[in-house]
């Protein structure tokens, strides 16, 4: 028998399939605030990728249990800070459901507008922004334009320009000023006059949609694993939106108005559309909010409070439809003028937990498209 001889011949590390690891952040122009992505690579392509958080980190839980149930409002509205009418929203529907408490019609129907109208500032942003991550710079000037016409409304409503602080626990600060429906509506018609820029400008564009179609497939099956809503999870084809399925506020009497968008394909083309219609919708719920406001007689828009405000011994759970998703607020009172605890489940925290699911098997250069369709803010994540 002859015998065999076996050779190996070395051609270098290149033979090799290596693993690189990369940090996206936490300071990176494609992030978002200081998000850390923790990729690791085999060549250009994502093999594994965790989201390091923490970065931003307040402490407004443990801030909530030190102020009383006035000053917990202002914590509540910085940690979305493109959201912030909607975060105190959801701290006073707690308080005064322990409180077993009625808020006044006008100030009910002046919440939800109100609401709309945060909703739909949020969402111009993203419109924006997520065009600029992808290249194309001109919508985010387009974007601004028309959040500054809704930032003069608010601004003269509330005094504020992004933390409005305009929720009080039984209803609103104070009455709109002399007029102020009348530019309001004014200002929502000249939004949605101009909204089509973003309907031809950006999904009309072939390079956006060739940047997003088929990418960053998020299943319903995830959407549900990982707990993420809002426009994100309604892409995915899940339908669900607490405005409809579990009114609050008046969207039980806006059944005829609002719209609950969905989509099925799941990708970043999606997200995008769902942010772009529910912009579309929520000027329409604040028109119908409009002329609610107009029938109504002028009445209170608040509840008279004791000098020294104490909820009951107990607990509750309120959540609301944010613009980014569901934000939850599970409420624990001792019967002291300051929360014994004051659990905050937000959106965006539930929200970036796909990414450990989309990014791997993608490319390097479709994780900015993606991280970017998550539609998230870091102080939302960190809390």
């Amino acid at each position: 028998m002859t015998p065999t001889t076996e050779t190996m011949v070395g051609i270098g590390g290149a033979a090799e399939s290596t693993d690189m690891v990369l940090n996206i952040g936490p300071q990176h122009p494609s992030t978002h605030g200081v998000l850390r992505l923790k990729l690791v690579l085999d060549g250009e392509r994502i093999v594994h990728a965790e989201p390091v958080i923490g970065y931003m980190h307040r402490g407004a839980e443990k801030l909530f249990e030190a102020r009383d149930y006035r000053q917990i409002v202002m914590l509540a509205n910085r940690h979305d800070w493109l959201s912030a009418f909607s975060n105190e929203l959801g701290v006073v529907l707690a308080v005064e459901r322990m409180l077993g408490m009625e808020v006044p019609e006008r100030a009910v129907w002046l919440r939800t507008l109100l609401a709309e109208l945060n909703r739909v500032l949020n969402h111009l942003m993203f419109l924006g922004s997520y065009p600029l991550e992808l290249g194309g710079i001109t919508p985010i000037f387009y974007a601004f334009t028309e959040r500054e016409k809704l930032q003069h409304v608010m601004e003269e409503v509330s005094g504020g320009r992004m933390h409005y602080m305009f929720n009080r626990v039984g209803g609103l600060k104070e009455d709109l000023p002399a007029g102020w429906t009348g530019r309001a509506r004014a200002a929502v018609a000249e939004v949605r006059s101009r909204m089509d820029r973003f309907d031809d400008l950006v999904l009309g564009n072939e390079i956006f949609r060739g940047r997003t179609r088929g990418v960053g497939a998020l299943s319903a099956e995830a959407v549900h694993a990982y707990g993420v809503s809002g426009p994100i999870g309604r892409a995915s084809g899940v339908d669900f939106d607490l405005r409809r399925d579990e009114p609050y506020l008046a969207y039980g009497q806006l059944g005829d108005v609002l719209k609950v968008v969905t989509r099925e394909e799941g990708d970043c083309l999606a997200r995008f559309e769902c942010l772009l219609e529910q912009t579309h919708n929520s000027l329409d719920l604040a028109d119908a909010c409009l002329d609610r406001l107009a029938e109504l007689p002028p009445g209170p828009v608040n509840q008279r409070l004791p000098k020294v405000l104490k909820a009951p011994e107990g607990h509750t759970y309120a959540w609301t439809e944010n613009p980014l998703g569901i934000n939850g607020y599970y409420l624990v009172s001792k019967g002291e003028k300051t929360p014994y605890r004051l659990k905050l489940r937000s959106a965006s925290y539930n929200n970036i937990q796909a990414l450990t699911e989309l990014l791997p098997g993608t490319l390097v250069a479709d994780m900015v498209a993606i991280l970017g369709s998550m539609f998230f803010v870091v102080g939302d994540i960190d809390k």
